[in-house]
């Protein structure tokens, strides 16, 4: 006996497909696939077989494989789908126009376009080579991985390590003058060195000054809680210009405990008190392992006198772990990568005593807008 195909209520079905694929978050962007225009046809069968097409906003998606298997997830899911089939196109030109317009005028919604109640974090350093990259990687994931919404602007323009400590090894997409942050573990990232391979970046004032401001206007971060600023070693430039394009951020003061990096780091603090920037704390890293004098290789103390000068607190000392390099060499930040250390429970420990001053709308600005 042959048995009855049931046949559904396609115009029914087809406007619950539109409607259960258009809440699908795009993995890049962070809003609905209706919202942002990328929902093409929408075709269903009167068994149920259901085609849908998505406009991607490159040919080169890098995450189209995850994109596609959410809208079949999401689409399976409606009753009286039985099989699921989706297609991927390329967004005309005029649409990824529009598109770009639209995520412009969203950045207006904060202080520069990261979301109104964001926190900015600069992570400094007065000398190189004392792991400041490798602990912005590290509290950033850890942030990230108790649920919130974190980004990383690597300024270190000469220096940049944040692709490498990420795992990251392609460029941004880029619509129409925007650029849309690349994420990893979590963590909305962008840097100079999504564009320059291994090549040499040799740029004076005016130009890392637009290369900054462009990092904070032209990227679309999306409403974020934190935004990490991994600032270049020393008092030039890049410190100065966040100091004008972001006067609400705080800073984070790393050093080793060698006397030398310690007074160096002050400066560095100095500045930016100087500049009525709020100092969240100093980070004492390569410090000596609890169990071991004889691990002291840089000394003892310097954290602890620098947050002294500064008349702020010593929010940590991270040991010497191998832990840390071996997880910066593989590109996964140690405090997620699964092995437990002194070190790692040290960062975590750290992420969650900075206190996340939180920019009010006092003092600011506002725009008039006329009804």
């Amino acid at each position: 006996m042959l048995r009855r195909r049931t046949v559904i209520d396609v115009d029914a079905v087809r406007a619950a497909v539109q409607s259960a694929a258009g809440q699908v978050e795009d993995p890049e962007i962070h809003q609905p696939l209706a919202e942002l225009g990328m929902l093409g046809d929408v075709r269903v069968s009167r068994t149920g077989h259901t085609r849908i097409q998505v406009r991607l906003t490159t040919a080169a998606c890098p995450l189209k494989t995850d994109l596609g298997a959410a809208v079949a997830t999401a689409v399976r899911s409606v009753p009286g789908v039985s099989t699921v089939e989706v297609d991927f196109d390329v967004m005309p030109p005029h649409q990824r126009m529009r598109l770009a317009g639209q995520l412009r005028s969203h950045t207006g919604d904060g202080p520069r376009g990261y979301g109104s109640r964001a926190s900015v974090v600069a992570v400094a350093s007065g000398k190189g080579g004392v792991g400041k990259s490798t602990i912005t990687a590290n509290l950033a994931a850890s942030l990230a991985a108790d649920g919130q919404r974190v980004g990383i602007l690597d300024a270190d323009v000469w220096g940049h390590s944040i692709p490498q400590l990420f795992g990251v090894d392609r460029p941004p997409v880029a619509m129409n003058g925007m650029m849309l942050p690349i994420e990893a573990h979590g963590v909305r990232l962008m840097s100079t060195g999504f564009f320059v391979d291994d090549e040499p970046i040799v740029w004076r004032g005016p130009m890392l000054d637009k290369a900054l401001q462009q990092f904070f206007d032209d990227v679309y971060w999306g409403e974020l809680d934190v935004l990490f600023v991994d600032l270049p070693p020393g008092t030039g430039d890049v410190a100065l210009t966040l100091l004008g394009l972001v006067p609400h951020a705080q800073l984070v003061v790393v050093t080793t405990p060698q006397l030398a990096a310690q007074r160096v780091a002050y400066r560095a603090g100095r500045m930016a008190a100087d500049a009525r920037m709020r100092i969240a704390g100093v980070v004492e890293n390569m410090s000596a392992a609890e169990s071991s004098a004889e691990s002291a290789v840089f000394g003892t103390g310097g954290g602890a006198r620098l947050a002294e000068q500064l008349a702020t607190p010593l929010l940590g000392r991270v040991p010497l772990d191998v832990i840390l390099r071996r997880s910066g060499d593989a590109g996964v930040p140690a405090v997620i990568g699964g092995e437990e250390s002194a070190a790692t429970g040290e960062l975590g420990r750290i992420a969650g005593a900075i206190d996340l001053h939180r920019p009010t709308l006092v003092g600011r600005h506002l725009p008039i807008i006329p009804t």
